[in-house]
């Protein structure tokens, strides 16, 4: 079975998605949509050399979102999937490219989400590492044990986790989980705490968007980062979306359920090869492949 994986924040590159502008009519309209609903020339960002001002997350969102989202779309009848997932941000693409909600509201909800992930960034600030080398649950141990506001927030692959929280908890529990035997506490370069309670103001926020847009039943299961589950009911896929901002992206679990339930082959589609990576780490066995 094919499954279509799609990348999240830090897959974006300067020049991203400008191939595809420049040889079909159809990307050619969506980004100019998007220039609209996102009120700044965004193509101009995504295809030129300032890689600073793509990491700015108002940008690095919906830049990532549009480069998966209008590839999918512009693959027309070769974009079959009988499964698909994204990877945090990236689930805002599957739902697009699963029929799930539209690609209007789709941009208009990760505008939404990076505007309010940055205003809580800015109200409480936190940070990210990653963790290389310790099991689950000596990572989750160790955060539950530290001072403060620290979590096991990313679970990309075996033996690698991201953590997430206030700084000065994530600095002591980089400590402790180095003293414990990971080969690596690095911190990472992010704006914010992402996937913990951190992002509270930014949930509610972003919930009040998601109730007011429509959403329908996928072309297929939508594996979401909660729960590491396929998922097809409209509501039920909601409420997953809103509780993935505060909660952690379950990757790992996400792919060996895939695999379990009949995935044998995963294209991820959008910036970057990342996933692919991450994938081939949790099964090495499966086909892997690249659109972008």
């Amino acid at each position: 079975m094919k499954a279509y994986v799609f990348p999240g924040q830090g897959a974006q590159y300067p020049g991203m998605g400008k191939n595809i502008f420049e040889s079909s009519s159809l990307a050619k309209e969506r980004f100019e949509e998007a220039n609209d609903i996102l009120g700044f020339n965004i193509t101009k960002v995504m295809f030129g050399e300032d890689s600073e001002a793509l990491k700015q997350t108002r940008v690095t969102q919906p830049a990532i979102f549009l480069h998966a989202t209008i590839l999918s779309e512009v693959m027309a009848d070769r974009f079959q999937p009988e499964m698909v997932a994204g990877h945090s941000l990236g689930e805002f693409s599957a739902l697009v490219s699963s029929k799930v909600i539209s690609f209007r509201d789709g941009l208009s909800l990760v505008k939404e989400r990076a505007l309010a992930m940055q205003a809580a960034c800015d109200k409480t600030p936190g940070t990210m590492a990653a963790i290389l080398g310790l099991e689950e649950n000596t990572v989750e141990s160790i955060c539950e044990s530290t001072k403060g506001i620290v979590v096991a927030a990313n679970y990309n692959c075996p033996g690698q986790i991201v953590i997430s929280g206030r700084k000065s908890s994530v600095d002591k529990a980089c400590i402790s989980l180095k003293e414990a035997g990971a080969k690596r506490a690095l911190e990472l370069p992010v704006s914010g705490a992402f996937h913990s309670n951190l992002m509270e103001p930014a949930k509610e926020r972003l919930a009040k968007a998601i109730e007011n847009k429509q959403f329908s039943s996928p072309l297929c299961p939508v594996y979401q980062n909660i729960c590491a589950s396929g998922i097809v009911h409209p509501d039920e896929i909601k409420a997953n979306l809103i509780a993935q901002l505060t909660g952690p992206v379950r990757w790992t679990q996400t792919i060996k359920q895939m695999i379990a339930d009949g995935a044998t082959h995963f294209i991820e589609v959008g910036p970057g090869k990342v996933l692919q990576g991450l994938i081939k780490k949790i099964d090495n066995n499966v086909e892997t492949e690249s659109r972008n």
